[in-house]
């Protein structure tokens, strides 16, 4: 029997994720639809929410990392007066409050929530704990102590309010936590609140106006079309600087070998990249060959160290 064909398709989905699927079934539907095994996420978004999910197929799967690092949008709703054991919708009621926050109050309170925040995980999540995950230690009954860690909250804005919620767009780094957020934002206020609702409207590059549905996936048969819609692996690097290769330096980098740019030509090179031959720290960047993505390098001063190299 003939060999089937390798599939190397490689590069990214932006993919809007509807409430009601895990992360790792809306990644299962796509391995399914494309019939490509190697495919991963850059980031759990929980069942209850939607969204973004940035979706790494081939290649681009060495770019997890990097894109889980990038800014996230949210727009979230508060719902206030019950606390919730998983701080929204999908747990029990463990306390409430008959306080209602008003928008003048809630307005006011904003500013402390906004720059480097410590913020307590919620007890279901992915949190390890003694090398056990916080959820599953919860669901096992079990109360895991977790430790506040510190999360950069860049803006906090008020969008709307109900007589018993209150809705929120929050922009924030790697490893915050929403429904923490709002546990925090309510407590504050003297009173309790869970996520009703939850949304991620951009992670790094990649945002809702230009998201593909997970229907989309399930009902569209022909591989081509499906193919299409796949982003170049360097798509969520579009803010890092990019250095064009020549033949030789190519080379060396597929073999992970570092390069130096010492000649004059070299080094404006790297100036037109947007680098400084001076520098004294690592700078991400992104090498190119012929017009084509080859690898991710760190950049020190004239020194270029392959990190990862694409096998495109």
């Amino acid at each position: 029997m003939p060999r089937k064909p390798k599939n190397n398709i490689s590069g990214w989905i932006n993919l809007n994720k509807p409430v009601g699927v895990t992360s790792n079934d809306a990644v299962n539907i796509l391995k399914k639809a494309l019939g490509y095994p190697k495919i991963g996420h850059a980031g759990t978004l929980d069942p209850l929410a939607s969204g973004i999910l940035p979706i790494a197929l081939g290649e681009g799967t060495k770019l997890v990392p990097y894109m889980m690092d990038d800014d996230k949008t949210y727009l979230f709703t508060a719902t206030w007066g019950e606390q919730r054991t998983t701080d929204d919708a999908e747990g029990e009621v463990i306390a409430t409050s008959d306080v209602r926050p008003t928008e003048e109050q809630l307005k006011a309170i904003l500013p402390e929530f906004i720059g480097t925040i410590d913020q307590i995980p919620p007890i279901y999540s992915a949190i390890k704990v003694d090398g056990q995950r916080s959820y599953d230690l919860a669901r096992a009954g079990e109360i895991p102590e977790l430790k506040a860690r510190p999360v950069q909250i860049y803006e906090l804005h008020l969008v709307e309010t109900t007589a018993d919620t209150a809705t929120f767009r929050c922009i924030c780094g790697k490893g915050t936590y929403v429904r923490s957020l709002a546990r925090d934002l309510a407590e504050k206020m003297g009173t309790k609140a869970y996520i009703s609702r939850l949304v991620r409207e951009t992670v790094g590059p990649f945002s809702l106006e230009n998201a593909i549905s997970l229907d989309f996936f399930r009902e569209t048969s022909d591989k081509t079309t499906l193919e299409s819609n796949v982003l170049p692996v360097e798509a969520v690097l579009d803010d890092v600087p990019v250095v064009p290769l020549t033949e030789q330096e190519a080379m060396r980098v597929r073999n992970g070998n570092k390069i130096t740019f010492i000649a004059r030509p070299d080094v404006e090179r790297l100036v037109k990249a947007g680098l400084s031959p001076k520098a004294r720290m690592l700078e991400l960047a992104l090498l190119s060959h012929n017009g084509k993505a080859l690898a991710i390098a760190d950049v020190e001063g004239v020194e270029i160290q392959p990190v990862r190299v694409f096998n495109l």
